[in-house]
């Protein structure tokens, strides 16, 4: 059962307010992360859609972030989309006190929604409805299987589909449609584990991406 926690909200060094949830022995935020600064105050490269900036975002190999087609709107609902560099700046993107989970701890978040171990070990689209579960926002949702299953929104987590950003030009893509986060586990010197939900999946999809990918990103109680 999720348990929401009103008592304990968070507030980013850009003094943005995020909503959490208690799933299992883990306390999630229920929101993506919107900071621009990492913890100490230095700002996050911001980089515009590849219109106004060509070439910039694919040969970055520093933090950068951005929100989908640079419209504000998008940015509140959504929040931004950063690459993998910035999930794992020393400095640290999540607020104080928290952090982006690993691998592994996404893999205990799916354990506790249902998933086997060898599931959650397991690469591609795997479960049954822990996607559904993780998902929220069902308008937000384009119409498939993720919402059309009984379990949707039922953990709390409210993953939304933001969409992502290409590695190779920057550009915005699949709003609606899915919805992707980083983990902060490498899984070679290019690429580093993810987690997807898909419109048309109950599943959650595993798997590794280059490390200029925009993802939306999720924080963690230590």
């Amino acid at each position: 059962d999720m348990i929401l926690n009103p008592e304990v909200i968070v507030t980013d060094y850009d003094g943005n307010v995020y909503q959490t949830v208690q799933i299992g022995d883990q306390l999630w935020m229920s929101e993506n992360l919107k900071t621009t600064h990492y913890n100490n105050g230095d700002a996050i490269q911001y980089v515009q859609s590849e219109s106004s900036e060509p070439d910039v975002w694919e040969n970055l190999s520093t933090g950068a972030y951005g929100f989908y087609n640079d419209d504000l709107s998008h940015l509140e609902t959504y929040g931004n989309l950063y690459n993998w560099y910035t999930v794992d700046d020393a400095r640290g993107v999540c607020p104080v006190g928290w952090h982006v989970p690993s691998d592994d701890e996404y893999k205990t978040l799916e354990m506790f929604l249902g998933m086997s171990e060898s599931e959650a070990n397991s690469t591609g689209y795997r479960g049954t409805n822990e996607g559904s579960k993780l998902a929220g926002n069902a308008e937000l949702w384009t119409n498939g299987n993720l919402e059309t299953n009984s379990e949707f929104g039922t953990s709390g987590f409210n993953g939304l589909p933001a969409g992502y950003r290409k590695f190779y030009n920057g550009n915005y893509d699949s709003m609606g449609y899915y919805g992707s986060f980083w983990s902060s586990t490498e899984s070679s010197s290019f690429n580093a584990w993810r987690r997807s939900l898909n419109y048309d999946s109950s599943e959650v999809y595993r798997g590794t991406n280059d490390r200029h990918y925009g993802f939306s990103v999720r924080c963690l109680r230590d």
